[in-house]
């Protein structure tokens, strides 16, 4: 093995090999099956006869406790250690229900033969890149392993009895005069038994597969990847010269056609009718031409397949019920799986990724039927990042999901589903595991007063703005950090304006004159602020209301009468310096008691006071995730729609997530510029859906009808997770039995007995 990857297998044959991730093949809907399937094809056909190539599935089983780590939150001084208990043994409770337990890897190794390491380098090169190229067109992850890597993966499979970390580097070789078969060698083989052998600790049998059905299902080797113990398939796959193909397959139908003759021969001898000959030569004459016909016309090339299944296990009778259930899956498709009796030294060096196959049992393919063995199923979303949250399990394969938002392009996200599905809940479950995890600040902007009492749980400060509360914030406060762009003063300005136009009304807004006006009166009252920047010297609605009271425009004294209610009137709720702590790190907004006339107006000050959180978050380097419930609300005016679609097109660069949470996904596709908030999520946690949003989801984010089971009459918690271009079926079903599910659910029952 040499450091950049290439191995030295034989002395004249180099191999190097690509792990690649999986893909959603068995959840697309069929048109997007069969285009996958069809570039698969054109990928195998991609490989001449002068590579080998070999696909490698590996499913081993993983330490219990890095998995545990993995899941684990780390302490803190801060009284919310209780809580973090809770939350990580709700974690491994989830985690014990999926067989996170295993590891699932894929690799393709790929061989040419070469007189020199010099001479085969270029080529596998060359290879190399058009493989990658390959899978990025399939919309596959790909990576190729280097000569560590790939010494790592072959000490993880010849030590599967052990969790002793591997441990080598190239600079021991030459003082230790040791080779690299030295690191990772086991620590016992033992071939006396015919039909199995043993390795360290470990029993294993290899089997080959028998492909005895005329017809093979997609869903095979999907199947075989699906048990629940370790387990190692392989596919030798040698492509056939096409022109070698085409004369052998000539030569059989002329045999074939030379024993027909003969028959006929012996029926008109015996009195028969000629046409009365054997079945099987007339099956085999058929198909012989047929696939001649499919090698000559279709885009189909000729391959000899090797197909390995290794079971492993601790004991032998564990083994022989790993191997009879593979048999089962096997004979489920019409095949038969068959131990390699007396050579299972050659079927376990197969089964290595090492592009060398000893056991030379091929089956003659075609691209389709050996593209066939498709090798997606369907993608997890494990991520083990520091601040990875839990979204739920994958319900396909009961894993955790474990994602961190920050690492997607834009991690701006929507929460959909129908009243009572969840989406609330959702939204609470992930606030506490950024409070519990990460050292981001919250911010909650909630209309129906539903956060209260999980934010004073987790130390947060829950701002009741209604015209009989004491708690205020002033809408003018302004921080100096507002913009790096631009004058802060200029954007603050074009707040009031919106702000006005939202008090004065009209079906056309503000005119020109009346903008003028106001950013007169804005820069203006400004002044001492910004000469001397300390709170006592921040305006309030007041100052806005005299400075206009003193322009001689008619129009000056129209816009001062329309904001009169709100300053000396019975509204005046937002005529106060801010008089609580708007910079605790969960700060909760709630806006319910704001009447008709107030709520759009709060709603507006509540986006403007998270602005002004952001950038200064931004300055100390600090994450901001602002959750907005019943998000419609917003998007129906349009000065809070504008505000709110700059808060999802401009937020990410100011280290913000913001996260819209709503029912009516109608109102999302209003209008051109609201389609953009859909269009810059890359993450949507969709629960339950109303059947006119079903079919309005599935144009908008190309759900298959597949997919959309999953949101059509689903339970509480159930649903589709978009991350990206990943889309998963996922299943939270949250402990009721914690003290965290009492403070984050909104059923009146569970709540009373809080």
């Amino acid at each position: 093995m040499f450091p950049d990857g290439i191995c030295r297998v034989k002395d004249n044959y180099y191999t190097k090999t690509v792990q690649f991730q999986d893909i959603n093949y068995q959840l697309n809907q069929n048109e997007d099956k069969t285009a996958i399937f069809e570039a698969w094809c054109d990928f195998l056909n991609y490989f001449d006869s002068s590579i080998r190539f070999q696909l490698s599935f590996l499913n081993l089983s993983a330490a219990q406790d890095s998995f545990s780590k993995s899941v684990s939150i780390p302490l803190r001084p801060d009284g919310f250690d209780d809580l973090r208990n809770e939350y990580s043994a709700m974690l491994q409770n989830q985690l014990a229900k999926g067989n996170n337990g295993l590891i699932k890897t894929k690799y393709l190794t790929f061989g040419v033969e070469a007189d020199t390491l010099r001479a085969a380098k270029p080529r596998l090169e060359r290879v190399e890149t058009d493989i990658l190229n390959n899978f990025k067109r399939l919309g596959v992850v790909a990576q190729t392993l280097n000569g560590m890597e790939r010494l790592r993966l072959l000490y993880g499979m010849f030590h599967m009895d052990t969790q002793e970390p591997f441990r080598f580097s190239w600079d021991w070789l030459a003082p230790s005069g040791l080779s690299v078969k030295d690191f990772i060698a086991p620590s016992s083989f033992e071939f006396a038994k015919g039909n199995s052998f043993g390795m360290g600790r470990k029993v294993g049998a290899v089997s080959f597969l028998q492909i005895l059905a005329p017809e093979l299902n997609d869903r095979m080797l999907a199947d075989f990847l699906d048990m629940e113990s370790s387990l190692i398939v392989n596919m030798h796959i040698q492509s056939v010269d096409q022109v070698s193909a085409i004369k052998t397959i000539k030569r059989k139908i002329t045999d074939l056609d030379k024993m027909k003759i003969e028959e006929q021969k012996k029926a008109v001898r015996s009195g028969y009718d000629m046409d009365i000959i054997p079945s099987d030569l007339a099956t085999y004459g058929g198909e012989a031409k047929k696939l001649l016909q499919d090698l000559q016309s279709r885009n189909e090339r000729m391959f000899l397949v090797t197909f390995l299944v290794l079971n492993t296990a601790d004991t032998r009778q564990q083994l022989d019920n790993n191997v009879f259930q593979a048999s089962s899956i096997a004979q489920k498709y019409n095949c038969q799986l068959t131990r390699l009796d007396f050579r299972q030294e050659e079927g376990l060096m197969s089964s290595l990724p090492l592009g060398l196959n000893q056991v030379e049992i091929q089956r003659g393919l075609t691209t389709s039927s050996t593209a066939i063995f498709v090798p997606f199923t369907t993608q997890e979303l494990f991520q083990s990042g520091k601040e990875a949250l839990y979204c739920g399990l994958n319900a396909l394969s009961n894993n955790l999901i474990m994602v961190d938002r920050k690492l997607l392009k834009n991690p701006n996200g929507l929460i959909l589903g129908t009243p009572g599905s969840g989406k609330s809940f959702a939204a609470k479950r992930e606030i506490v595991n950024v409070m519990l995890l990460t050292g981001d600040h919250v911010i909650v902007c909630d209309p129906e007063s539903e956060y209260g009492a999980l934010v004073r749980r987790l130390g947060g400060q829950v701002i009741r703005i209604s015209p009989t509360s004491t708690d205020y914030i002033n809408p003018m406060d302004l921080n100096l950090n507002y913009s790096d762009d631009e004058n802060p003063l200029s954007l603050k300005s074009d707040f009031i304006l919106s702000l006005c136009e939202l008090i004065v009304g009209g079906k056309d807004g503000l005119q020109p004159v009346e903008k003028t006006i106001i950013d007169r009166c804005v820069r203006l009252i400004y002044r001492d602020y910004l000469n001397e920047p300390k709170p006592e010297n921040v305006p309030i609605l007041e100052d806005l209301y005299n400075e206009l009271r003193r322009q001689e425009e008619k129009e000056a004294q129209y816009i001062a009468t329309a904001l009169e209610i709100y300053v000396t009137g019975s509204l005046n709720v937002f005529n106060h310096r801010t008089n609580v702590n708007i910079d605790n790190r969960l700060v909760c907004y709630d806006i319910k008691e704001l009447g008709k006339q107030l709520k759009k107006i709060g709603m507006l000050i509540v986006q403007d006071q998270v602005w002004n959180r952001v950038t200064v978050n931004r300055a100390e380097r600090v994450s901001t995730r602002y959750y907005i419930d019943e998000f419609h609300l917003l998007l129906k005016e349009d000065q809070t729609a504008a505000y709110s679609i700059e808060i999802w097109k401009r937020f990410r660069k100011w280290g913000g997530i913001p996260t819209g949470i709503t029912q009516n996904v109608k109102d999302l596709l209003s209008s051109r510029e609201v389609e953009n908030i859909f269009e810059n999520s890359d993450y949507v946690y969709m629960l339950n859906q109303a059947s006119g949003d079903r079919q309005i989801l599935a144009k908008q984010l190309n759900i298959s009808p597949h997919q959309l089971s999953y949101v059509t009459h689903s339970g509480e918690g159930e649903g589709l997770l978009f991350y990206g271009s990943v889309i998963l079926p996922f299943i939270d079903r949250f402990p009721k039995d914690t003290e965290l599910y009492k403070v984050m659910t909104t059923k009146l029952a569970e709540a009373a007995g809080t």
